[in-house]
């Protein structure tokens, strides 16, 4: 695929099908922008009306082209672009492009005329971008081809953006250049027929002139196969990617009985797999240039440490307050550093971290402290706020900044304030490669991506863990459960022999369905215990009153079993009872959840949280794709608020962190080794304290074939 797509963004030639010399038309645009965007390639222009397109030959159809094509770009109706496949294909083009709207995306005929169009592609081995897309842009030297309705070429850069909205594309386009920013490849692929997103960053990884992936996504085409070649680019390629994925509202998360399953909405999944695979996700256009910006023009901050200049005490506080919301650390400056500070700064400003050169300050000021800072070995990364104020000389100050960071590798972030006033250094900033931000706050979380990032770079255990566990006697029970029924819960009796089974902390526990039993299996358990009803319709023990704890004796036992059965019938009159189970009762600890559910999409989520009852009212979970490496679990465990609790405060000792992340593996490997398991919940997970293990206190799961 990598190679069709190379004839895509490299073509020799190009066809463009559809080109018109009508004022205002996609064919005249395209046309155009090939022709003035510098494509050195062969064009040819493909009108049955025409004899010349803007001055070039034109010829009726693509099969009257006399010579080779290497890429087809198509703007023709929707139920023709399937004929012109077909010729595309008989005459060996090896790549198209599809700018036509009309298919998937308006329902109905458009769907089967997709579907045409996708067989048509396969059957003679053409890569298809689109339908339905604005095109593609290559800003290589070397190529120069501008293959898009797009208003201009942009600036030649090291970032390249793939986009699943040719609207959104033209925006970004216009944005970034007022910006300055360049791009190496500007790709809109529209409905995906053929070529996806996975392709491409397939292409990218690979790509000498892109150093920095830009995403916008509406859906994943494979979550697996994203995920294996996202991490590629992200461990081995080493380049930064981000990404903006639309749908996060609740209106699309899936309603479920389990815990796990009402609190995965649909964007938890595609949360899960930016994590797993190194993606930073963001939630606004101006964050996602705001931080590919700077990954394509900074170095990497080796750790969190920043320090910050200003002529004004107010976006100094600003900027402080938010690099420490955003997890950086204001450095501790050298002694060494203050002492030079002193030297050139007036007896009126702040050495002290964030240093403030006074309002008043010239662009030697500023070149001094700049420079003193960055050579402090505290300091990983700065922030330089100037704010316009009538002595302020704007230009010579943005001038100073790239000399007196020169030969520095540690990255440098501005903010120039303001929008006239300031215009002039911004333009200077932004073409010697240092990137300006609007407001304080905007450099600072451009700052704290760059450290995750470079952070998330160094981590570590990138493997998979697989247990010695009894598959076939699991695959056994889900068989026979599943033998009469499509789907069915099991009770928490049922669920812990398969936990049993995988190595999990299962407490000793009996089902009782006679009070007579009670005395011999409070004997063989010990006291004390906690009884819950046992009942494939009462998912929820404790909202029908169906769980009793701390229970001391034989005779408390039998009053919470007769209790327990009361209760239970009262809850759901036609429920279907199979006892009550008489389980250890479990000592203090930290109540966490475990869980797992299928996503339609991706299959087998797992899901950490704080546990207990208030689970989906405080709902500080996080979700992974199974299977997941190891690295994966401990990230789950510590991204959660929950991870503070688990360290240990206010005297408590810390928990069992590593037996949650064991707990969490097996479970990984659980799910994926049984997709029958459609929902699966242990909450509580009672974790003890540090070298103590945990304890599943609870557990149900759902079975479906």
């Amino acid at each position: 695929m990598s190679n069709h797509i190379d004839a895509i963004m490299n073509p020799k030639s190009i066809a463009v099908v559809g080109a018109s010399n009508r004022p205002g038309s996609v064919g005249l645009a395209v046309t155009s922008n090939l022709i003035k965007g510098g494509y050195q390639g062969i064009l040819y222009p493909v009108n049955p009306k025409s004899q010349s397109i803007q001055s070039i030959k034109s010829y009726p159809s693509l099969s009257d082209v006399p010579d080779e094509v290497d890429l087809a770009v198509i703007i023709v109706p929707a139920k023709v672009v399937s004929n012109v496949l077909e010729e595309a294909g008989k005459k060996d083009v090896k790549g198209a492009v599809v700018i036509t709207a009309g298919f998937k995306e308006v329902g109905g005929e458009g769907v089967e005329l997709e579907n045409e169009l996708r067989e048509t592609a396969h059957k003679y081995g053409i890569s298809v971008i689109g339908p339905n897309c604005l095109g593609v842009i290559n800003n290589d030297a070397g190529t120069k081809m501008n293959a898009s309705f797009a208003t201009k070429m942009p600036l030649p850069g090291n970032i390249a953006f793939i986009s699943q909205s040719g609207a959104l594309c033209t925006s970004v386009l216009d944005y970034a250049d007022g910006r300055h920013i360049g791009f190496s490849k500007f790709i809109s692929f529209g409905n995906k027929a053929d070529v996806n997103e996975i392709d491409l960053l397939n292409y990218l990884k690979d790509d000498p002139q892109t150093d920095v992936i830009l995403l916008y996504l509406e859906d994943i085409s494979d979550g697996h196969k994203f995920l294996e070649v996202a991490r590629d680019i992200a461990w081995n390629a080493r380049k930064p990617m981000i990404a903006l994925k639309s749908g996060r509202s609740v209106a699309g998360a899936r309603a479920a009985a389990s815990h796990t399953g009402s609190l995965a909405g649909s964007d938890s999944a595609y949360d899960a797999i930016f994590r797993q695979s190194g993606i930073q996700r963001v939630d606004r256009i101006d964050e996602l240039l705001d931080y590919g910006v700077a990954f394509a023009q900074q170095p990497l901050p080796k750790s969190n440490r920043i320090a910050i200049i200003t002529n004004a005490g107010g976006p100094g506080i600003m900027a402080t307050d938010a690099a420490i919301r955003t997890g950086l650390e204001i450095a501790e400056l050298s002694e060494t550093t203050k002492e030079k500070l002193k030297r050139d700064l007036p007896p009126t400003a702040s050495i002290n971290n964030p240093v403030d050169v006074i309002g008043d300050a010239t662009h030697e000021r500023y070149e001094a402290s700049i420079r003193h800072i960055l050579l402090d070995e505290n300091v990983d990364g700065a922030i330089v706020i100037l704010t316009p104020q009538a002595m302020t000389d704007i230009v010579e100050t943005a001038q100073v900044v790239p000399r007196a960071a020169e030969l520095i590798k540690k990255p440098v972030l501005c903010s120039f304030m303001g929008i006239v006033d300031v215009s002039e250094g911004i333009n200077v900033l932004e073409k010697n490669g240092f990137p300006n931000y609007a407001f304080p706050e905007q450099a600072v979380r451009a700052m704290a991506s760059l450290v995750r990032y470079s952070e998330h770079m160094k981590y570590g255990d990138r493997e998979n863990v697989h247990y010695d566990v009894d598959e076939d006697a699991v695959r056994e029970i889900i068989q026979s459960k599943l033998k009469d029924k499509d789907s069915c819960y099991l009770t928490q009796q049922e669920a812990n022999v398969i936990l049993k089974h995988y190595g999990f902390p299962v407490l000793s526990s009996e089902l009782i369905t006679d009070v007579k039993k009670i005395p011999d299996a409070g004997k063989e358990i010990g006291y004390p215990v906690v009884m819950k009803i046992m009942s494939p319709d009462i998912v929820h023990k404790f909202d029908a009153g169906g769980v009793i704890l701390k229970i001391h004796s034989d005779e408390e036992a039998r009053h919470a079993y007769e209790k327990i059965l009361e209760n239970a019938r009262a809850y759901k009159a036609d429920a279907k009872i199979e006892g009550v189970l008489m389980e250890k009762m479990a000592g203090k600890g930290i109540e966490v959840i475990l869980g797992a559910f299928k996503d339609p999409k991706f299959g087998p989520m797992v899901m950490f949280g704080l546990g207990g009852t208030f689970v989906e009212v405080m709902k500080d979970v996080s979700f992974r794709l199974a299977p997941m490496w190891k690295l994966s679990a401990e990230r789950m465990i510590k991204t959660t608020k929950s991870y503070k609790l688990l360290q240990g405060v206010r005297g408590n000792p810390p928990s069992d962190i590593a037996t949650i992340q064991d707990c969490i593996l097996r479970l990984s490997q659980l799910v994926v080794e049984h997709p029958e398991i459609a929902e699966l919940d242990m909450n509580p997970l009672i974790v003890y304290p540090e070298g103590q293990g945990c304890a599943v206190a609870d557990s149900r799961i759902l079975l479906k074939k």
